[in-house]
């Protein structure tokens, strides 16, 4: 902005400008070339804000061509000069329009501009835009705040810096394969993925990219999003339910079990009792006996999958092995469970949350896909640890994931929270493949034995 001192010289210096080209124009009648010089006054009106002084100039400027006219005598008029003058007239006023056009979309542009500043300065959410190359071009103060680096920082170098592994590793071979293919996996798609602080420290957060078209260039601008908050939250909430279940399962279990294992050996030996005085209801009450029993067994059987990991490293493996079993008494069809290397996980929550998964996946397979055949497939890679369940079922259209109430939501939670992810792939006609894939910490998993493990399931 203009101080007003700069302002008042350039505004006397323009005068000055236009007195002295009216001078030269009275004292050296050269006809329209000096006066068409007054249009130079009204182009440098361009460096003073506002419209007032474009105006002021073009009236002036006006007021100097037609003094110039008016103190020539009157036998010098001709026709030709007066059309001189009216030629220049025309020629100032175009440049004031000229200039009035310019100075009111300079003006508009500087308020969006403005408007756009404040929105990246003032958003919650992180603002970045790179170039076609991933180099950063802009990083706004949220931005700052999520990643732990200064604008100054980052801007120049390549966006995978904010990355961890594997995707920084995969960022430029995304972007020359978008290039060349046109094949959008993030574009206008906003998803979830994983960001790396200044620290090192990596985090969840959402990515919503879009792509923009300025004509010599193309450049792209992604929304981040820290849900680390969030994340904490419905990691909360999954342990409280989690927590009630094994509450449920136990009292089902030391409660319920307990009560029914009592009442079926009363029931046993009356049963007994009652056969060995020929009774004839005996038979009905051995019948009774036998249903409490299977209660007993069916109320076990539930507190086992409300209480599926036991503490120690192998308990996901027992308990994926129980649920295929239990899969097939409660819903009777075929299931497996198979091992591909000795799989430890020290961390109960982790196991927890992937039998959960298991548990949901069979159950889907046989609420939802009506199979007949269900395997459930544990593996250990050297980087990674590979959770499949598949099934033979009638299958639905990928596209409907979302929409088909089949319990993908939670499941995506429960992968995420565990910090691995979830793939679902189906054909109709064909099953249902749900794959949970997450990286193999050093001290979570361990195979027992030396023997090369067998590739992960695909």
């Amino acid at each position: 902005m203009i101080d007003a001192s700069r302002r008042l010289l350039l505004v006397v210096g323009l005068g000055l400008l236009a007195s002295t080209f009216f001078l030269l124009d009275w004292i050296l009648p050269v006809g329209p070339t000096v006066e068409l010089l007054q249009v130079a006054v009204i182009l440098l009106t361009l460096f003073l804000p506002g419209r007032e002084p474009t105006l002021w100039a073009g009236l002036l400027t006006s007021l100097f061509v037609a003094g110039g006219y008016a103190i020539e005598p009157a036998s010098a008029r001709p026709m030709e000069m007066l059309l001189n003058r009216g030629l220049v007239l025309a020629g100032l006023w175009a440049a004031v329009a000229v200039v009035l056009r310019y100075k009111r979309v300079r003006q508009a542009q500087r308020e969006s501009e403005a408007k756009a500043q404040s929105i990246l300065e003032t958003t919650v959410d992180g603002i970045i835009t790179i170039d076609a190359d991933g180099t950063i071009e802009s990083f706004n103060q949220a931005a700052e705040e999520i990643f732990g680096y200064k604008a100054e920082e980052v801007i120049g170098r390549n966006v995978k810096m904010l990355m961890p592994t594997p995707y920084r590793e995969e960022h430029d071979e995304y972007l020359r394969s978008y290039h060349e293919t046109g094949r959008k996996r993030i574009i206008g798609i906003g998803r979830e993925v994983r960001g790396r602080r200044k620290d090192g420290s990596v985090f969840p957060m959402d990515l919503a990219v879009s792509e923009v078209d300025l004509g010599d260039r193309t450049i792209f601008t992604g929304i981040v999003r820290d849900i680390t908050e969030r994340r904490r939250l419905e990691t909360e909430i999954l342990n409280v339910s989690e927590e009630e279940r094994r509450r449920i399962g136990q009292d089902l279990h030391d409660g319920l079990g307990q009560m029914l294992t009592g009442i079926g050996l009363l029931g046993q030996d009356l049963a007994e009792q009652l056969a060995a005085e020929g009774h004839e209801r005996a038979d009905d009450m051995a019948e009774i006996t036998d249903h409490i029993k299977e209660a007993d067994q069916y109320a076990r059987d539930l507190s086992h999958g409300l209480i599926p990991v036991d503490v120690e490293a192998n308990g996901l493996t027992e308990a994926l092995r129980r649920l295929s079993q239990n899969a097939e008494r409660l819903f009777d069809v075929e299931c497996t469970f198979r091992e591909v290397e000795t799989v430890l996980i020290h961390e109960n929550t982790v196991a927890t949350h992937l039998y959960r998964i298991a548990q949901e996946a069979v159950s889907n397979a046989v609420r939802h896909g009506e199979a007949d055949a269900i395997n459930i497939i544990l593996a250990a890679g050297e980087d990674q640890l590979r959770l499949q369940v598949r099934d033979d079922g009638i299958g639905f259209d990928d596209d409907a994931v979302d929409d088909s109430g089949m319990g993908v939501h939670i499941m995506n939670y429960r992968a995420r929270i565990v910090g691995g992810t979830l793939e679902v792939s189906s054909e109709i006609g064909a099953g249902t493949v749900i794959t949970c894939t997450l990286p193999q910490p050093s001290a979570a998993l361990a195979p027992q034995h030396t023997t090369r493990a067998e590739p992960a399931p695909q």
